[in-house]
């Protein structure tokens, strides 16, 4: 056996700074007692309720999160709406841009293809999203939109030839198109993949002469999750699922807000036929300098009605965020005309109130008829409903308040959730807060990025809050390493602080980590939850934290102490304790953040007696910076083993640096 310092010099420097660490936590009560030997669980002493919306996820359309990423759509600015209306297309040939009698008026550019007869031809390429990714033996579904100004009879057709292109600048699948009809007509082709290629392009010539015009290009998978038609990537989607998340929120944060009051989001955009959906710039084109994508745009073909079905499909509460009248306060000053007036509300009001009757009013209403006739008469019964993202200062709170008193006089029984501002303390942090007492909103929004150190430090966070004032939603945090890796470290230290969540619940209603996608070709921030590719996805070891307490979170809080205390990183250990009352099943979660292992008795007081079976689910690992890549993506995984307590005795072996699930049959 080699001594501590041996075994600390091989391990990662993060490895000793929890070592030191988890001594600086030591409480001074606890130096003059005994050393943490027994966990104790009172069983037969349930506490507060675990709300079923605990744990969550939180889609933004950052780091080509929507477009490129979740929706499943192959072409980049399929209508020629990017400021550059030939951003993801090389055009040869003689092509123009129009905008005279589109086929949709509100995406009113499309592309003009005149005939030359010259040996180039003439056409277009598509590029997808930093290519198009294509399986042998899958399905897709080209459409586009077209119409010819030539005067043919109608036997004779313009004839469009179809080809995907592979790296290597071969064609490895042709098909022809013909267009007769003088009035925009959609135009569709099946095809039958008959290669692989993860960037491929798309090309579209014009073989005959004349002119055509066309529109909304767009190449779609067949299988998308649940087969559902302008559908999502099945993995990604597939993986929110597998997260058992209780609550969905969407559509993002600072997106949300936009930098000017014409580039805010606005959900009655993003609803109605796709093709007819204005896109938008993505703020995130533009807001960090060294991270610019000037082709980084929202077609809005993922939207809200998209998001509240993925909330329902993935078994999650719907969360929609919406404009509170500020524009981005860290992108502008106060007295910006970019800020809607307080006098000039109703507008923003508006739309907040027919957003809850489009997810919940009765087909006869205005809303509700639109949802029925996108596909959903049944309501999405929307319970919770945020106001602003990150505003701060009495800007917020003067336009938060007529939302408040709207939506509380025509929809009493919706949920509303303010916010604590983009910080987690400090001036505007302590000035929010009583405002949010005083307005009576149901949840407050609390951000958290911060340092390792900072989330071992306040597990106990939630401790002393006010039992009866508004509930905690921890909207966006991350556990930021050096370098903003997801690795091992920052995961282990976040399943530390979230036992200071479930132990507090109730206070803590709902969380959410942020952000969730990140493409490993075009990112803009990290860490985040879920990288992929065009054909692949890694999951991060924070993914399976998350995981773990969404699949085990119960439904009541249990006492779990250890020398007459709760555990919030006294000698390096987090635990908490929880009834599942479907299942009976007790669940005692607990992150070791020690470079030693520990032995440590477990005590389930009211347990009745003999032999209970039950899992254990673990994660641990010697190397904090362990990450899961698309090269490796399975590095860090949970894994699982079969337990039996001997009466209401467990004897538990923490591995050093490990987060566990304990799962025990009542």
């Amino acid at each position: 056996m080699k001594n501590d310092n041996s075994i600390l010099r091989q391990w990662h420097k993060p490895a000793a700074a929890l070592l030191l660490l988890a001594a600086a936590l030591l409480p001074n009560s606890l130096h003059a007692q005994a050393a943490i030997n027994e966990l104790s669980v009172a069983v037969d002493k349930p506490g507060a309720v675990i709300q079923p919306t605990m744990y969550g996820i939180f889609f933004e359309d950052i780091n080509f999160g929507a477009d490129g990423g979740l929706y499943a759509e192959l072409i980049k600015n399929r209508s020629f709406e990017f400021e550059n209306p030939f951003s993801g297309w090389v055009s040869f040939g003689n092509v123009t841009v129009q905008t005279k009698d589109p086929a949709f008026p509100r995406n009113p550019h499309y592309a003009r293809l005149s005939y030359t007869g010259q040996i180039t031809g003439t056409g277009l390429d598509n590029e997808g999203f930093r290519g198009i990714a294509i399986v042998k033996g899958e399905k897709y579904d080209l459409s586009f939109y077209a119409r010819t100004s030539n005067n043919k009879g109608k036997s004779e057709n313009d004839t469009v030839r179809v080809e995907l292109i592979n790296q290597g600048n071969n064609i490895f699948y042709t098909e022809k198109i013909g267009v007769n009809s003088a009035k925009w007509t959609k135009y569709t082709l099946s095809i039958a993949a008959d290669g692989s290629c993860s960037k491929a392009r798309l090309r579209l010539w014009l073989e005959t002469p004349g002119t055509i015009d066309m529109d909304h290009v767009s190449l779609f998978p067949q299988k998308t999750f649940n087969n559902d038609p302008n559908g999502l990537r099945p993995d990604l989607a597939q993986a929110l699922k597998d997260l058992h998340p209780g609550v969905f929120r969407f559509p993002g944060g600072c997106i949300v807000e936009g930098t000017t009051r014409a580039t805010r989001y606005q959900w009655k955009n993003t609803v109605g036929p796709v093709e007819n959906r204005p896109t938008n710039i993505n703020r995130w084109n533009y807001t960090f300098p060294y991270k610019k994508f000037p082709d980084y745009y929202q077609s809005y073909g993922l939207g809200f009605y998209e998001y509240f079905r993925l909330a329902e499909e993935i078994g999650a509460e719907p969360l929609p965020v919406l404009n509170c009248g500020l524009s981005c306060q860290f992108e502008n000053d106060p007295d910006t005309k970019e800020n809607c007036a307080v006098k000039d509300l109703q507008p923003y009001i508006q739309d907040a109130l027919d957003l809850i009757e489009f997810a919940n009013g009765p087909v006869t209403s205005k809303w509700g008829k639109l949802r029925s006739d996108m596909g959903h008469p049944d309501p999405f019964h929307l319970k919770l409903l945020s106001v602003g993202n990150e505003q701060w200062s009495k800007l917020y709170i003067e336009r938060l308040e007529p939302f408040v008193k709207a939506i509380r006089a025509k929809y009493p029984d919706i949920r509303i959730i303010g916010g604590a501002g983009p910080y987690s303390d400090g001036e505007e942090f302590d000035y929010l807060w009583p405002e949010m007492r005083r307005l009576q909103v149901n949840l407050v929004d609390e951000h958290f990025y911060k340092s390792p150190e900072w989330f071992l430090r306040n597990a106990r966070r939630y401790d002393n809050y006010d039992r009866k004032g508004p509930k905690v939603f921890a909207g966006e945090y991350a556990c930021h390493v050096e370098g903003q890796h997801n690795n091992f470290y920052s995961a282990l230290c976040e399943a530390a602080f979230m036992t200071g969540f479930e132990r507090n619940a109730d206070v803590v209603n709902l969380c959410t980590y942020a952000p969730l996608f990140a493409r490993i070709d075009a990112w803009q921030w990290r860490p985040d939850l879920i990288w992929f590719d065009n054909l692949r996805i890694a999951k991060t070891p924070n993914y399976y934290v998350q995981q773990l307490y969404g699949m085990n979170k119960g439904t009541r809080v249990l006492p779990l102490t250890a020398n007459g205390q709760t555990l919030a990183g006294e000698e390096g250990i987090y635990a908490t304790a929880a009834l599942d009352e479907p299942t009976g099943d007790i669940i005692v979660k607990i992150a070791n953040v020690n470079i030693q292992a520990r032995r440590l008795s477990l005590t389930l007081d009211g347990l009745a007696s003999g032999k209970h079976a039950g899992t254990l689910i673990r994660m641990n690992s010697t190397n904090l910076s362990l990450e899961n890549t698309l090269d490796k993506p399975n590095e860090i995984l949970p894994s699982t083993s079969e337990i039996t307590t001997d009466g209401n005795k467990l004897g538990m072996t923490l591995p050093p640096l490990s987060f566990s699930v304990y799962r025990i049959k009542k």
